[in-house]
C-alpha cells in the first residue's frame, strides 16, 4: 500500500504518516517511485496507535510496545492507565452532574449554592494538578 493509500484507509495524514514512521512507530516496506509503501499490517499498527493515543499513552509510551517481532504490549501500564482513566470518569461525572444541578438550582446567585461551589473546589484542585504536571 502507498502512503496515500494508508492515509485514506486510516484518516490520517500522510505527514502524521512520516512523523510515526520518524518515531519509529511503523515502518514503510520501500517506496515506488517517490511515495513510501507499507505492508497492508500497518493499519493495525495504526489502530493500535490510534486506540493508545485516544486512551491517553503518550508516543514514547506506545512506541515502547512495538518491537521487531511485533506488539509486546504492557499489561502492567494498560491497567494503569485503566485505573486513570477510571478516576477521570468518576471526576468529570461529578462536574457533570454538578453543572447540571448548578444550572437547575433554585439559588439567586450559584455562589451560594453549596453543590456549585463543591465543583469550583475540584476545578481549582484539578487546575493546580495540572499546572504541577506542566512544571516537571
Amino acid at each position: 500500500m502507498d502512503i496515500a493509500e494508508v492515509a485514506k484507509a486510516t484518516g490520517l495524514p500522510a505527514s502524521t504518516l512520516r512523523y510515526y514512521e520518524e518515531k519509529g512507530l511503523i515502518r514503510s516496506s520501500g517506496r515506488n517511485g517517490l511515495r513510501r509503501t507499507y505492508h497492508p499490517k500497518v493499519i493495525e499498527q495504526l489502530a493500535l496507535i490510534s486506540l493508545g493515543r485516544n486512551a491517553g499513552f503518550s508516543l514514547d509510551e506506545i512506541g515502547e510496545m512495538f518491537t521487531a517481532e511485533g506488539p509486546d504490549i504492557n499489561r502492567k501500564l494498560l491497567l494503569a492507565k485503566a485505573d486513570e482513566l477510571d478516576r477521570k470518569i468518576e471526576e468529570l461525572t461529578t462536574m457533570s452532574k454538578g453543572l447540571r444541578h448548578a444550572a437547575a438550582c433554585k439559588v439567586p446567585n450559584q455562589l451560594d449554592c453549596p453543590k456549585f461551589l463543591r465543583i469550583l473546589r475540584i476545578a481549582g484542585k484539578n487546575r493546580s494538578r495540572h499546572s504541577n504536571i506542566l512544571k516537571r
